[in-house]
């Protein structure tokens, strides 16, 4: 009986079996991406990604169990596309998801994200405004759960819908 491959052996097989052609090709895509770039030491700082997304968020409302934002899609969140990027999406749901649910759950205990699940509608583009709300839609003592809808605020038109799902858990006393 032959034994089995690790994964690093067959991960390495698996690339050296693809044409060069292929691999320059895919290398030459991943640096248009930034590979092999150095990070810029303003960007290289604790809290930069919050500060970053945050920037493009506005309050509307805030009640319990609710949150209701405006995002200005601006270039540095867009796709190649020129509408909102699949990803900065995925970061106001998982932003919004947590300032909703801290409406809710005692400061004592820390939420962890447990499941995010993002269903892409329709595109959002630059220079739009989008209105995201977010709002509890089960809280009890070990999780809470969150529904996202997000809007364009010229047309009303649903471009992503979102659903997350976070553990709570007390804070160790130490």
């Amino acid at each position: 009986m032959a034994s089995k491959a690790s994964s690093s052996a067959s991960e390495t097989q698996t690339l050296s079996s693809i044409p060069d052609k292929h691999v320059s090709l895919t290398l030459d895509y991943l640096k248009t991406l930034g590979m092999d770039r150095a990070i810029p030491r303003s960007f290289d700082t604790s809290g930069f990604y919050s500060n970053f997304f945050g920037s493009f968020l506005k309050v509307n409302d805030i009640k319990r169990g609710r949150i209701s934002c405006t995002i200005s899609v601006k270039l540095p969140i867009a796709n190649f596309y020129g509408t909102l990027h699949g990803g900065s999406v995925a970061s106001f749901v998982e932003s919004l998801s947590i300032a909703c649910a801290r409406t809710v759950v005692a400061e004592d205990k820390e939420l962890f994200l447990g499941e995010i699940d993002v269903s892409y509608l329709s595109a959002a583009p630059i220079n739009e405004e989008v209105v995201a709300e977010a709002r509890v839609v089960k809280s009890g003592r070990n999780v809470t759960m969150i529904a996202l809808e997000f809007k364009l605020k010229k047309t009303g038109t649903l471009t992503y819908i979102a659903h997350t799902t976070f553990y709570n858990i007390p804070v160790a006393k130490l």
